[in-house]
């Protein structure tokens, strides 16, 4: 096997468990309907890799000591993810943190799937709220970056490892080489999505040969002993739920309201972040770049105000590895001084360039949503417009959500999605009208918590001023639980 090679799943647990240790942890799911071209794709894709999905998880022992495996099947749709597999995963990390076991992420994946659009895309955040509590308990989070690693599963739980090694030659990178070329006109020089490239610039801990692995995690777990888990007996299995939700009824007014409501968030004038804060009540705090950061008041509270800048990233200023660690030490100062935060989404995509990979952009993104998830205080989103990808869904997760009518939150812009499934970027509008993106779907399925209708610009400043303030007026206190809620397979309903 060449380093640049990934086994199977099934393969890469008998390399690395000692014996017979395996025990599966994932039920079968039982079959819903879904749209037909899906359905043969997912047929298709347990045929071809001879597993009902694109991750297994299960307890081992290596070594003598016990860990919990999260392996990614790429031969399964390239190992994206969906609702079923972010919920085993999801679900395989709670019972670990239960149990007291370590958790070893062993990801080779283009990201979240495509056909199931939002929904899916929102278990990235369900995940890492599980590893996050997963850290806090004491346990070990390991992570082996396999090829390939891109898209949402490196920018969540693939990038929050307290270890993080990758396969020699490995591609890792924040989008994959095609989607890279399609949406930034350029492809990505060949080296800097590499595993060497990203130890050279400590974005990884280590290199390791797929040989090498089972004795390096072996030496970790005998170096911590009982620190990194203590053994204990194992449970019944934990069932995953249905395989997939039924399909949502389409939007009133079709694939057109969605292309349409996409096309109105992209166009200049429309009201952005500014039109909130620009206000007596206002401190701006930073204002260089596509993001803003200011105190402002809303009704009683004075609030942090963490903005993405729509008309500067039109203009080119998108956001980057930089302007995330801005975030970060923004939502540190309000952490430490008790302010509540409200964030405002409102933007077409992160920057896509050799110095954002170099820079960490993925990591960055992993590690600012972790932290929006755990803050100790109040906090309010906005969906104001555009919410493609990870930049998006970096300042989503909080205690109230809240969006415009028209506004929308997707895995990746339209044309990214189209590239993915369709290898070109003309059937972005019909991609896009199947995803389930628009606020209404989101709010049917219990993610929007409240819905501000479209209008003139003054008057969805007015109304959306008015919405965070009462929002925030009634929560009681901060609920990190409920900011990873994401919709249970096979409800309609929020968990």
């Amino acid at each position: 096997m060449t380093g640049r090679e990934s086994p199977s799943a099934a393969s890469l647990i008998e390399m690395l468990a000692d014996g017979d240790s395996w025990q599966s942890w994932d039920d079968t799911p039982p079959p819903v309907a879904v749209p037909a071209g899906y359905a043969d794709q997912l047929r298709r894709a347990a045929e071809r890799s001879g597993a009902d999905e694109s991750v297994r998880t299960g307890r081992v022992r290596i070594g003598g000591w016990p860990v919990v495996l999260i392996v990614s099947e790429f031969g399964f749709l390239g190992g994206s993810i969906g609702r079923v597999a972010g919920h085993r995963i999801t679900t395989a990390i709670r019972r670990a943190t239960r149990d007291g076991v370590p958790v070893v992420g062993l990801p080779c994946s283009g990201g979240t799937r495509m056909q199931e659009g939002t929904p899916a895309f929102l278990e990235m955040a369900a995940i890492s709220g599980a590893v996050l509590d997963h850290r806090a308990a004491g346990l070990l989070y390991l992570t082996y970056l396999r090829h390939p690693t891109t898209g949402g599963v490196f920018a969540s739980w693939g990038s929050l490892g307290q270890l993080t090694w990758a396969q020699p030659g490995a591609l890792i990178g924040f989008l994959g080489p095609r989607v890279v070329a399609g949406l930034a006109g350029a492809p990505m020089p060949d080296d800097v999505q590499r595993a060497e490239n990203l130890a050279a610039h400590a974005l990884i801990d280590d290199v390791v040969a797929l040989g090498d692995l089972g004795d390096r995690i072996h030496g970790v777990l005998a170096a911590l002993g009982d620190r990194g888990g203590s053994p204990r007996t194992a449970e019944p299995r934990v069932p995953v739920g249905d395989h997939l939700a039924e399909p949502a009824a389409e939007p009133a007014g079709g694939p057109d309201r969605v292309w349409t409501a996409v096309t109105a968030t992209r166009s200049a004038g429309r009201p952005g972040v500014h039109a909130l804060i620009d206000t007596e009540d206002t401190a701006i705090l930073g204002d260089t770049g596509p993001i803003v950061l200011a105190l402002s008041r809303f009704g009683a509270a004075t609030v942090l105000v963490v903005g993405q800048d729509a008309e500067r990233q039109r203009a080119g200023a998108l956001i980057g590895p930089a302007h995330l660690r801005m975030v970060r030490r923004a939502l540190t100062f309000a952490a430490e001084l008790r302010v509540p935060v409200v964030t405002v989404i409102d933007t077409p995509g992160a920057e896509l360039s050799v110095a954002a990979e170099e820079g960490g952009l993925a990591g960055e993104i992993a590690r600012c949503t972790a932290e929006l998830i755990s803050l100790p205080v109040i906090t309010v989103s906005v969906l104001l417009g555009q919410g493609a990808g990870a930049a998006a869904l970096a300042l989503f997760p909080t205690d109230r959500r809240i969006a415009l009518d028209d506004a929308w939150l997707s895995p990746l812009p339209p044309e990214g999605a189209s590239l993915i499934v369709h290898h070109d970027t003309k059937h972005a509008a019909e991609v896009a009208s199947g995803q389930r993106i628009l606020a209404a779907e989101l709010a049917g399925a219990g993610v929007i918590d409240r819905i501000v209708p479209s209008a003139d610009a003054a008057s969805i400043a007015r109304l959306v001023h008015a919405a965070i303030a009462e929002e925030l007026d009634a929560i009681a206190a901060p609920d990190p639980a409920s900011r990873v809620r994401v919709p249970v397979p096979g409800s309609g309903q929020a968990r």
